[in-house]
Parts: C-alpha cells; sequence; structure tokens
C-alpha cells in the first residue's frame, strides 16, 4: 500500500519526552476521508499511553483523540463528506463493523476489538496506529463526526473524548429535566459533565474535595457544592440522588458516594480504570442502587453530541498551547494544573 510522511510529535519509550518524528499515513482508500487536523486535544489517557500506566503501549507512541480539522480529500466512495468541511475524530477509527455492539452503534464495544485512534491495531499498514498529534490523518467515513461550524472549534476538540465520555452514560441512564444530579470530581471530566447535566436541565451538584472550586463549579452550570469531606453535608444529601456521575481518576472509596443515592439509583465510573477500594454490599442491596462503568460513546452516539453542543454552545473550557510546549503540558495535566483541557495548535507542528 502506498504512504506518504508526515510530520508528528512521539514518544520512543515510556520515560522518553515526546519529541517531533515522521510517521507514514496510508494514501486515501476509496471509503477514506484525509484529514487536516488544526486543534488535537489532550487527554490524560494520552499521558498514560505514553508512560505504559496501562502495560499496553506500543513504541513509538503518537498520542492524540480529539481531533478536529478540515477534510482535504475524499475517497471515490466517500458521500458524507467533502473537501473543507469541518470534522472530528474521537477514541476510535475502526471496529469489526458486524458484531452485535457494532451493528447496535455502540463500536466502543466492538466484541472483536475496536481499534483505537492511537496504539491501536492498523488494519491497513499493520503495526499500530498513530493518533492527532500529527499534521494529518486518514479515516474510514464511518469514524468521522461532522462538527457544528456554529461553536468554537478549538473547545470542540475536547468534546471527541472528555465530552463523550460524560455525554454517553448521561443519556443511558436517561438523566432528564429535573433529576438530582451529582458530577464527582471537577476536572477534564467533570467540567464536562457539569455543562452536560446542566444543559439537559438536571439539578446539578458538583461533589467535590476542595472548597477551592466552588465559585469554578457554578460558573459552570452547578447549581450547588457539596463538599464530600463534611460529613454534615453529606449527611444532608443522603438518599437524595437521581444519579451520581464519578470522574475521580484514581483509586477511591466509593462507599459514602453509594449513600447519597435514592432507591434504585445509579453512581457510573468513568474516570478510574483501576482497583478501588473496598465496597459494602449492604450499601447497595439496602435500597437495590447499582455502581456501574461507562467508556466513551458510539459514532451516532458522539454525533448526536456533537449536534446538541451545536444547539446549545457547549464546548470545553481550554488552554491552548504550541506542540512544542507538550512535555510541558504533561506534567501541568498530571498536577491537575489547567482549566480544563489542554488544545494544541496544530499550526505549530507544521511551521
Amino acid at each position: 500500500m502506498n504512504t506518504v510522511e508526515i510530520k508528528a510529535y512521539g514518544a520512543k519509550s515510556n520515560d522518553a519526552d515526546l519529541k517531533p518524528l515522521d510517521i507514514n499515513r496510508r494514501e486515501v482508500l476509496a471509503g477514506d476521508v484525509k484529514i487536516d487536523i488544526l486543534y488535537c486535544g489532550v487527554c490524560h489517557s494520552d499521558i498514560h499511553q505514553v508512560r505504559n500506566d496501562w502495560g499496553n503501549s506500543k513504541y513509538p507512541v503518537v498520542p492524540g483523540h480529539e481531533i478536529i480539522g478540515r477534510v482535504l480529500e475524499t475517497g471515490t466512495d466517500v458521500s458524507k463528506f467533502k473537501e473543507g468541511d469541518l470534522v472530528g475524530v474521537g477514541c476510535l477509527v475502526d471496529s469489526c463493523q458486524e458484531c452485535s455492539s457494532c451493528k447496535e452503534g455502540l463500536e466502543q464495544y466492538c466484541e472483536n476489538g475496536m481499534v483505537g485512534t492511537y496504539n491501536g491495531k492498523d488494519k491497513h499498514l499493520g503495526g499500530h496506529t498513530f493518533g492527532g498529534y500529527s499534521e494529518s490523518v486518514v479515516v474510514r467515513e464511518e469514524f468521522v463526526l461532522k462538527v457544528p461550524e456554529n461553536i468554537d472549534a478549538k473547545a470542540a476538540a475536547p468534546l471527541l473524548c472528555a465530552g463523550i465520555t460524560t455525554w454517553s452514560p448521561l443519556r443511558h441512564w436517561n438523566v432528564k429535566k429535573g433529576d438530582k444530579v451529582g458530577v464527582i470530581g471537577l476536572g477534564g471530566l467533570g467540567h464536562m459533565g457539569v455543562k452536560f447535566a446542566n444543559a439537559l436541565g438536571a439539578k446539578v451538584v458538583m461533589i467535590t474535595t476542595s472548597k477551592n472550586k466552588s465559585e469554578d463549579a457554578k460558573r459552570l452550570g452547578a447549581d450547588e457544592v457539596l463538599i464530600s469531606k463534611d460529613q454534615e453535608q453529606m449527611k444532608e444529601h443522603a438518599n437524595s440522588f437521581d444519579f451520581l456521575l464519578n470522574t475521580v481518576p484514581v483509586k477511591h472509596d466509593l462507599n459514602p458516594y453509594i449513600n447519597l443515592l435514592k432507591r434504585d439509583a445509579t453512581m457510573v465510573l468513568v474516570g478510574a480504570i483501576e482497583p478501588l477500594e473496598e465496597m459494602h454490599g449492604g450499601l447497595l442491596i439496602g435500597k437495590r442502587r447499582s455502581v456501574a462503568g461507562s467508556v466513551i460513546g458510539g459514532i451516532k452516539e458522539t454525533q448526536e453530541m456533537l449536534d446538541f453542543c451545536g444547539e446549545h454552545n457547549v464546548v470545553s473550557d481550554i488552554e491552548m498551547i504550541n506542540m512544542q510546549d507538550i512535555n510541558e503540558a504533561f506534567e501541568r495535566v498530571t498536577k491537575s494544573d489547567v482549566k480544563y483541557r489542554f488544545v494544541i495548535d496544530m499550526k505549530s507542528l507544521k511551521n
């Protein structure tokens, strides 16, 4: 297969900085869309993959799965997109399209393994896929998303991961107007959870360990802030939530939060992909409560989210950086020193 060499940024080992390197992209096939990458969000998953925190990294790693760009070229069979369209690519670029999950529009749960935008199995070139810290990307039409022209394209980039990661559970568990929704943790995911729950008409309570996040939470759309370390406040809110979105990314104790749920209500985990503290079964059994998990969304649901963002003008709070600043940005993300998502101006890579 013919390939084209392009500029990118990546890491060659788990203890290496990200540096300029050249990678190959396939030439456009009949069903492909070639995208000029304008902006790429920086996700904490990028850091985990570069550092091999999950033990499955393939090097060199070229991260980036929050991609916004414009169509440069389309294959002969492409019908949904044309040159110049504003488009996005999220966390997946391929799946089998044949299993029950794929047929239901849930490609993220592909039973034969979805193909990640980076560090996935490259079905065309062999080896592994390379992500959006690069000049351009070639993606199957089925995995390209239309981005509304009326929203800020820069601030739309994190919608492709942080956005859909929080939108999908809110929709799946049918959060609706008037529901009392708690968002646990105010970071890249949490700030999107607050914005979406607010836009859906819920009563939103930001649940945090830190009092100094109260003002920001209310600016983002929270009606109230609950300090989880305050035992009296936690008692006042016991048995009152219709839904909890837990965005905490590390091991923690779920038990105090389970007590906040009404009978038959659910807490969904989207952050901690690791073992958790022991959970007391009685807290679930006593009120038929549930603890569940969720990961991104399928293409149909992601498009639904982007359309909703266009209608309600929902985007992420971002800080723009140049590609050359990525290693410093990784350090700051690790220290939670960003409000609330870095986005790379990819023009800086091309200069």
